[in-house]
């Protein structure tokens, strides 16, 4: 009854696998029901995308913000002469913290001003929209990942 159980839930593991999928990455529906991708369509997968992306690591903006902070309160409570040796390095650190700061914010904004229903009966205006807003949100994305990366290039110990 012991080594019957595991192989039971293993079966039952691998026969919903099984079912959910149908092992040609849903080709066949595609072909059964042809989708029409417009511009607009992946001008929308597109910002989609790279909202998901951004969204992604606004937990780690600011936990790597956090990090950032404590990073600069150890420096405050050192002797002088250590604290203004490390002056460029603190004030690279407080710089650090603003993009942090203005990444996030940025996010923030671009969702606010985001109309996902935009001229959705002009396709002209529609397109237009899509393709400004599609800039707006890959520089969001991209700021985002910058920052972090510049923020563990700052606080990682190098070995």
């Amino acid at each position: 009854m012991k080594t019957t159980l595991p192989v039971f839930y293993f079966l039952l593991f691998m026969s919903i696998i099984a079912c959910n999928n149908s092992g040609d990455g849903g080709k066949e529906d595609d072909k059964k029901h042809p989708a029409q991708v417009t511009q607009t369509d992946s001008l929308m997968n597109g910002i989609m995308d790279d909202h998901d992306a951004g969204m992604g690591k606004m937990g780690k903006l600011s936990t790597m913000k956090n990090n950032v902070q404590k990073v600069i309160d150890s420096i405050e409570k050192l002797p002088l002469q250590t604290q203004t040796a490390l002056a460029p390095y603190k004030e690279n650190l407080n710089n650090l913290i603003k993009e942090l700061q203005y990444a996030k914010e940025e996010m923030n904004k671009w969702m606010d001003e985001f109309n996902m229903d935009s001229a959705i009966n002009n396709a002209e205006q529609r397109l237009k929209y899509l393709s400004e807003e599609r800039v707006k949100v890959s520089k969001v994305r991209e700021d985002i990942f910058n920052s972090l990366q510049k923020a563990d290039s700052f606080i990682k110990p190098k070995f």
